[in-house]
């Protein structure tokens, strides 16, 4: 991680990167949402079935569930199981995080051949751990720091942070500076060039985080008085259904004069016979 990356990264930022990534990181995720943009725009359950032939339909269903939950796939039929799943926008800009993903794998850890959704996949198993971003950003700055103090900027008990770093030396992040137990951890090769991988999580977030919102009307009764209680929240529904943007007009709709009431009278059926 470069020396400025490191000073602006702060600990809100890694909490944020770190939900991003755990988003990411589900077994078949990667995988799925690479077949969607290849053989898609749009893929129903059964069709996975084609692609991943080890996978049953229930288990695709559900993962794809998960997706759904997490942003990353839609359908127009929520209550049709046989609606087909598409990548939603969000999912789309993918790109440069798993090429980022698949850069550092690919240049700083030892792995089995695989195809490039194992290599991401494989490189977010190992940085999805919770604190693990925070970790990497205090060791960056630091350069190398004793279990204690880990656990006392963390906020986390020496026991977990412990358990916490053997599992990130096991994926080959972080090392002992020594041999003995009580010597400060340090980042290694690997951790040290995150950095590429954790701006571009960080771009990725933000740039949803940034989209405009659409402004809701306040509901209000027709006689000028505030609709309340359940009433205001039907009605409110109904506004946020029924807005439309102003560029499928072609131009603003003009206003319509007032009718007399001489002639509203005249215009109505007489009441006499």
């Amino acid at each position: 991680m470069s020396q400025t990356f490191a000073t602006e990264f702060t600990r809100a930022d890694a909490q944020a990167v770190q939900t991003t990534l755990r988003r990411l990181a589900p077994k078949w995720t990667t995988a799925f949402v690479h077949t969607i943009a290849k053989y898609g725009p749009e893929l129903r359950v059964r069709d996975f079935g084609q692609y991943f032939p080890t996978l049953s339909q229930t288990y695709t269903s559900k993962r794809l569930t998960t997706m759904s939950t997490a942003g990353l796939v839609t359908r127009d039929a929520q209550f049709d199981r046989t609606a087909p799943y598409r990548l939603t926008d969000r999912a789309r800009t993918l790109g440069p995080v798993y090429r980022a993903l698949a850069q550092w794998s690919s240049d700083h850890l030892d792995h089995m051949p695989q195809g490039r959704s194992g290599r991401i996949e494989d490189a977010l198993h190992r940085l999805q751990l919770v604190d693990t971003t925070e970790v990497v950003r205090l060791l960056s700055a630091s350069s190398s720091m004793r279990v204690s103090h880990l656990a006392e900027q963390v906020g986390v008990y020496e026991q977990l942070i412990a358990t916490r770093l053997n599992r990130m030396q096991a994926d080959g992040l972080v090392t002992r500076t020594g041999h003995r137990h009580g010597n400060p951890y340090a980042l290694t090769d690997a951790g040290r060039a995150l950095g590429p991988v954790f701006a571009a999580v960080q771009q990725w977030e933000n740039r949803r985080s940034s989209a405009p919102k659409v402004q809701v009307p306040t509901a209000t009764s027709t006689l000028g008085a505030p609709v309340t209680g359940a009433n205001a929240a039907r009605t409110a529904a109904a506004l946020r259904r029924s807005v439309v943007p102003s560029t499928l007009f072609s131009h603003s709709p003009l206003p319509q004069s007032r009718v007399s009431a001489a002639v509203t009278a005249a215009s109505s059926p007489s009441r006499s016979r």
